[in-house]
């Protein structure tokens, strides 16, 4: 794991208002933070929860250093007694969460914190900031996998990241979301996400013949040979050179070739033109990798034009989600307690969709019996009990006459447990785990809610309780 301290890394107002809240007397103050987001990158119907790895190492290494004391006093805004508090600056709180891996939904939380106000305010930007990133890589590369259908896919995007940490972080990301694999090697030796690679054009071109790059490439790894074959030109002398290749090299050894990849030109075209060459020359097994900016819609075309192509790498529109590259998780205040009872908190807003859910809640997702297909996600007051022997009604809470009722469905709580009075309660699980959940609980969508485009809407809805409540609220702000 990656040790670096992270605990500066926040906005300044977050310092500013624990500042704020230690001398107004308010820092013991118990608050509830909700995370969520609001819209579907790529107007997508689904994404995918990522980053809670990264979150609680965070949290477990959460301390200001003297260097951080002394560069907090250089500010000139904070008080001598804060900064002396911040020296045994400690997370004691509660946080909740979903299972990385976990398909979610506008306006549904993902993570519930709970904890005093002055460790609750201070942990936002790093939450939003892991949580957002990797969702968002988790979600582009799911709807990438699912355009390929059973063909793999890998993560080539390194280069054109958004620095190191997005590179090697966004790498994770995109396994757990059912990449097999990536070039960047950062991430195979931290997280355990294989790195995959071949050649580039410079190992060709560094040779006196394209034939030679080649033959010298299976000589070193017979077992693994993979050539790059669009350098010069595919159909004149790339293919041709790699069938030379595995002819003088690999056959004589009793080995075959791993295959061939095409990064320019018109890759549908080269990839039947290179399959019937390979085909008539011996070499039916030998697979064709494309590269080359592909995205989940170019991806699509080639295999809508019957492209033969088993395997695709896909970089700079992957790791920077370039369609779409923001994912608005927020972190909003829902309650606070006062003499030990929980009083609900919203947020009003002209935007509609900025308008929040108030109080502690309970996050369930009800799956039918039979299909075991998720239905929706049923938002509640935290002391309500679905009863899922029993019908139940669900309503749209914006259009309340739109009512479907549930008559043989499974509940299942959402927000498990991750720290409880600032100890791990929660068992990490590993990066093949984690990926290994996430392809199940995927399998539990709907197949028109994980469409690429006008996917069916996957309903939010809340509990009668929590509607009146969160009404009640708004017409009080009024």
């Amino acid at each position: 794991m990656n040790k670096k301290n992270y605990t500066l890394m926040c906005d300044f107002y977050e310092l500013t208002m624990i500042n704020g809240y230690f001398e107004a007397n308010m820092a013991d103050t118990i608050c509830y933070f909700d995370v969520f987001y609001r819209t579907i990158p790529d107007s997508g119907g689904y994404a995918i929860f990522c980053g809670l790895e990264q979150v609680i190492d965070y949290i477990q290494n959460l301390h200001f250093s003297e260097e951080d004391i002394n560069y907090l006093k250089s500010k000139n805004v904070f008080t001598e007694e804060f900064l002396e508090f911040l020296r045994n600056y400690k997370f004691n709180g509660d946080i909740y969460s979903v299972r990385e891996g976990t398909p979610v939904f506008p306006n549904s939380p993902m993570m519930t914190i709970r904890a005093r106000a002055i460790e609750a305010q201070f942990i936002e930007t790093y939450v939003l900031s892991t949580i957002n990133h990797q969702s968002l890589i988790a979600t582009k590369t799911s709807r990438i996998v699912r355009s390929a259908g059973p063909r793999p896919v890998s993560e080539f995007g390194a280069r054109r990241a958004h620095g190191p940490d997005a590179a090697t972080l966004g790498a994770r990301a995109a396994y757990i979301a059912g990449a097999v694999g990536t070039s960047n090697t950062l991430a195979d030796r931290l997280y355990g996400v294989p790195a995959i690679g071949t050649m580039a054009h410079s190992w060709v071109q560094m040779f006196p013949t394209e034939l030679e790059a080649f033959t010298t490439y299976c000589k070193l790894y017979p077992d693994s040979a993979l050539v790059l074959v669009d350098t010069y030109n595919v159909i004149k002398s790339g293919v041709p050179n790699a069938i030379k290749a595995f002819n003088e090299v690999l056959v004589p050894m009793g080995k075959r070739p791993l295959g061939i990849r095409l990064d320019s030109g018109d890759i549908a075209y080269q990839s039947k033109v290179a399959r019937k060459m390979l085909d008539e020359a011996g070499f039916s097994d030998c697979k064709i990798f494309a590269s080359n900016s592909l995205d989940e819609y170019l991806i699509r075309d080639l295999l809508f034009q019957n492209a033969k192509i088993d395997s695709f790498g896909v970089g700079e529109r992957l790791i920077t989600s370039k369609s779409s590259p923001v994912f608005d998780g927020v972190y909003k205040l829902v309650a606070t307690e006062v003499d030990g009872k929980i009083v609900p908190k919203i947020k009003v807003s002209e935007n509609v969709g900025k308008i929040t859910t108030p109080h502690y809640k309970k996050v369930y997702r009800l799956y039918d019996r039979d299909t075991n297909k998720a239905e929706a996600d049923l938002l509640t007051v935290y002391d309500e009990v679905v009863d899922d022997s029993k019908e139940y009604e669900l309503f749209d809470p914006n259009a309340t006459w739109k009512r479907k009722v549930l008559t043989n469905f499974r509940k299942e709580e959402l927000l498990v447990p991750i720290f409880k009075s600032g100890k791990l309660v929660y068992k990490l699980p590993s990066i093949k785990e984690i990926r290994k959940y996430c392809q199940e609980q995927m399998d539990t969508l709907w197949d028109e809610v994980k469409r690429l485009e006008f996917p069916h809407k996957y309903y939010v809805d809340l509990s009668q309780k929590l509607w009146d409540m969160k009404y009640e609220l708004l017409n009080k702000e009024k």
